[in-house]
């Protein structure tokens, strides 16, 4: 009888407290996190069915006060300074007591895309991480905050991250499995601007873009029915999965801006990739619905793919390289990395990560932070005139001039018969910037009307600015049906 009456009372107490849940918070909302600074950020969770809840911070003087709605979803928006002390919240309620520590005001910025954002500081199995282990020394760093997002699909959009590493202030031990292009990239923009920045890593290798956009904007591309789909296997490879799970958990959480790094698994499609990267900057943008913000991207790096004999099809990745740069244009407030002179041709993921964040980094600075005098963007090709039997290449973003290592190499030059053959180029008027321009020939050709530079998987960079910044490959024409003279 006794231990009847005892499983009853357990039983009368489970019930009690079930129907009186906790407040609970999103996991990109705890102790250690990296809020926006100087802003109107959201905080957001989960209570009863019309639970009043109440929030006291550490740097606003009056409790805020909020309730949550019929099915139990809260959210309130709150105002932070430019304050490099640390903070805290509290939230409380009928049953709960949610004390949130050691909180700073700084720059966030999210980091997606695929193996090549994915790729930790210690490197991959085999394929290195250059400078890895002299960062891993010097990473110890309380204002800056890590935050990582598990790989995991879903076939319907979640409210909550179902695997994460949650905030952990920079050291040797939490930077290690860290992205490095994300980690870096966060470090100097510290160092550099001497706030609290905080980097949430969301990538997945071998992801397509496609993974990563909502189905609500897919649906205008493609069809998608994902009713019968198994997607425990090439997860990363099905639309819309990601964005469900790694993507969408985090709109509510306000950001500076967004890094992205992916491209080599959509190689092969390139006009598909210039409708569908711009409208997964619009989606991603229209979720956090704090305008334009800054989305910065690499190009991916020369590789090998198979060799160079490919000229004039999408198994040429200068054509995924040239589809890149064109989104530039297409996608408002963005900065592009150009990664020709850093690729590997016997790994696709180049080991210099830190360049790669270095010309991120650039972008930021000059566009995101107002420090104009620090170049960020690469030289493009703008326009080009007939010059005797040569072509001179005039190029925008050259303002301090064109510069090459040593000798120019990767030009291609064709006539109206649109065979193309190797070309010598070299920069010309080099003590007038105005008219510093770039001059093409080749006696193979002696009425040439189009050049390609870099137009193969495999190359390594030779045209730079005088910055260092690389030139992208690139081509004068729009030929479908061109062809490479074969000696």
């Amino acid at each position: 009888m006794k231990k009847l009456i005892t499983i009853t009372l357990l039983t009368f107490l489970i019930l009690i407290q079930s129907s009186h849940a906790k407040v609970k918070l999103p996991a990109i909302v705890s102790s250690n996190m990296v809020l926006q600074r100087n802003t109107t950020i959201t905080l957001w969770g989960w209570a009863n069915a019309n639970e009043q809840i109440s929030i006291k911070t550490s740097w606003i003087n009056e409790t805020l006060n909020t309730k949550a709605d019929k099915q139990g979803h809260w959210k309130i928006e709150v105002k932070t300074t430019n304050s490099k002390d640390s903070q805290s919240i509290n939230i409380t309620s009928k049953d709960s007591n949610i004390n949130l520590k050691n909180i700073l005001f700084g720059e966030v910025w999210l980091c997606s895309g695929q193996s090549n954002m994915e790729q930790p500081v210690k490197g991959y199995n085999g394929q290195p991480t250059f400078g890895g282990q002299m960062a891993l020394l010097k990473s110890k760093n309380t204002n800056l905050r890590l935050f990582s997002v598990n790989k995991i699909g879903s076939k319907t959009p979640l409210t909550d991250l179902k695997g994460y590493t949650s905030w952990q202030e920079a050291s040797p031990n939490t930077v290690n499995d860290f992205s490095a292009v994300a980690y870096f990239f966060g470090q100097q923009l510290q160092e550099t601007l001497d706030v609290p920045v905080g980097m949430i890593h969301t990538s997945w290798g071998g992801s397509k873009v496609e993974a990563w956009i909502s189905n609500d904007v897919l649906t205008k591309y493609k069809k998608v029915n994902l009713s019968n789909v198994n997607i425990t296997e090439r997860t990363q490879q099905i639309s819309t999965v990601l964005f469900n799970s790694m993507i969408n958990p985090l709109v509510n959480y306000k950001i500076k801006g967004a890094l992205w790094y992916q491209g080599e698994s959509n190689k092969n499609e390139p006009k598909k990739y210039e409708k569908l990267f711009p409208a997964m900057v619009k989606d991603w943008r229209t979720r956090w619905n704090i305008g334009d913000f800054p989305f910065y991207y690499v190009q991916i790096a020369p590789y090998t793919y198979g060799g160079n004999k490919k000229f004039n099809t999408v198994d040429n990745s200068a054509f995924i390289r040239e589809a890149q740069l064109k989104c530039l244009d297409l996608i408002p407030n963005s900065g592009i990395a150009i990664t020709m002179d850093i690729g590997d041709d016997h790994s696709i993921h180049p080991p210099k990560k830190k360049q790669v964040a270095d010309r991120l980094l650039f972008n930021a600075l000059n566009q995101a932070y107002g420090y104009k005098t620090i170049d960020y963007a690469s030289p493009i090709f703008e326009s080009q005139e007939l010059k005797n039997s040569s072509l001179i290449l005039k190029f925008k973003h050259a303002e301090t001039g064109l510069f090459a290592h040593e000798k120019l190499e990767g030009f291609e030059i064709a006539g109206e018969d649109k065979i193309f053959h190797l070309a010598t180029a070299k920069v010309i008027n080099r003590n007038n910037i105005k008219k510093m321009d770039l001059e093409v020939s080749s006696k193979q050709v002696l009425k040439p009307v189009a050049v390609r530079y870099a137009w193969k998987n495999w190359i390594v960079g030779t045209l730079f600015d005088a910055n260092l910044l690389p030139a992208s490959s690139f081509r004068t024409d729009n030929w479908d049906d061109a062809t490479r003279f074969e000696e």
